[in-house]
């Protein structure tokens, strides 16, 4: 299902299923108790980027918790929990969201997945979805936790959550995912949840274990492309211009992409720039490449496996990127990221990484929120029109090579 599809089904078959399914939740709690929580299942569907951010809030439930972790995640988007393996792979629950008939399917075999595992505590990572809702309402916990609006207006989820956790728009997202587990760690009740600080040390992400031989396959398959290539010559520049269908416009423009390529190969000698992307994106990425018109630029999109990229981050010397997947990817590596943001703002959704933001700051953006399901208004994207080639290139001429 395309994405304007599903934010229709989550609004318009949502409401109503949330509000039958409350009288469902009110009454099961009748018969619950409050357990201390053991086996926690945690709810993040579409942003494969949160699946990286919400890593320091499962090591505490771990390590503090003494919890045993279970998530569940659209099928498209499992790849990201494998990046530091937080989460054992029997334990991950997998929806597909290709179309209506195979969604309700699997939502039928997760409740079932739920009940013969044992789930006690159900957390909500997503930003006020009802379906997400429904999943943590019906999964059988006694323990559900997730964002409730309170006083605010809108965004109507029923009663399904037992901790209610206020949404703060003004942190970023990894420390109100921290809240979020504080709140199922809590041994008090809240109202609402989490009367905690959260320091910048716990947002702090693992690094991703890479081999000496994951980074010899990885210059092996560039060399594949480029027979010139030589590691103790060359260093390697990421691009990735592309970002997912869920917000089109955090997309800087193509010509500004080429621009910037042809600047970074004419600086550097010694440069060797890689488009990536997703197999799909690859036609655009060659389009791309053949306007750049440079043999030291490689159209590398669809090259590598997802669990390849963090050998490629640790192998390359820095990456510009659009606000997307690959900001957070890189964050479990050393590689310097640089992060065009625009629709959304980094203060919430920054890389956790060695990154630097490149953010306008325009009177109208962020333009996406929680409380809009971050659907913007907006066909015209000034925001990242307003970034120039001269400022992304100046800001990333120190570190390249003569």
């Amino acid at each position: 299902m395309n994405v304007d599809l599903m934010r229709k089904v989550d609004y318009y078959a949502g409401v109503p299923l949330c509000f039958l399914a409350t009288f469902v939740v009110k009454l099961s709690n009748l018969f619950s108790t409050t357990d201390k929580p053991k086996r926690v299942l945690l709810v993040e569907l579409s942003e494969m980027g949160s699946a990286i951010i919400v890593d320091p809030a499962m090591q505490k439930l771990k390590n503090v918790g003494g919890c045993e972790l279970f998530f569940v995640i659209f099928d498209k988007n499992k790849p990201s929990l494998k990046l530091l393996n937080s989460v054992d792979d029997q334990n991950i629950f997998t929806i597909r969201e290709t179309g209506i008939v195979p969604l309700a399917l699997d939502t039928l075999k997760f409740f079932w997945w739920c009940r013969m595992r044992k789930i006690d505590s159900v957390i909500d990572l997503e930003l006020f979805s009802r379906y997400s809702a429904l999943l943590t309402g019906l999964s059988g916990a006694n323990n559900r936790v997730g964002f409730h609006a309170f006083h605010n207006e809108g965004l109507y989820r029923g009663a399904m959550l037992t901790h209610k956790v206020s949404y703060n728009p003004h942190q970023h997202i990894a420390k109100t995912f921290i809240a979020l587990a504080n709140t199922l760690l809590s041994e008090k009740p809240e109202v609402p949840y989490s009367k905690t600080l959260v320091s910048d040390d716990e947002i702090k992400l693992r690094q991703a274990p890479v081999s000496a031989e994951q980074k010899t396959a990885i210059l092996a398959k560039i060399r594949e492309d480029y027979a010139e290539f030589d590691p103790a010559k060359h260093q390697i520049v990421l691009i990735n211009p592309n970002a997912s269908e869920l917000l089109p416009q955090r997309r800087w423009m193509k010509d500004r992409y080429a621009e910037l390529m042809r600047r970074i190969l004419e600086q550097s000698k010694t440069a060797v720039v890689l488009i990536t992307g997703a197999p799909a994106e690859r036609e655009e990425a060659e389009m791309l490449r053949i306007s750049v018109a440079n043999s030291r630029c490689i159209n590398f999109a669809g090259r590598v496996k997802f669990t390849e990229l963090p050998p490629l981050y640790t192998v390359s010397l820095l990456m510009v990127t659009n606000d997307s997947g690959p900001g957070h990817f890189s964050s479990v590596t050393p590689l310097k990221t640089f992060v065009l943001f625009g629709p959304e703002t980094p203060a919430l959704y920054g890389s956790l990484g060695n990154s630097t933001a490149i953010y306008a700051g325009l009177a109208c953006s962020p333009c996406v929120s929680a409380s809009n399901h971050r659907k913007t208004a907006c066909s015209d994207n000034v925001c990242l029109q307003a970034i120039t080639v001269d400022k992304v290139f100046n800001t990333i001429s120190p570190l390249l090579p003569a």
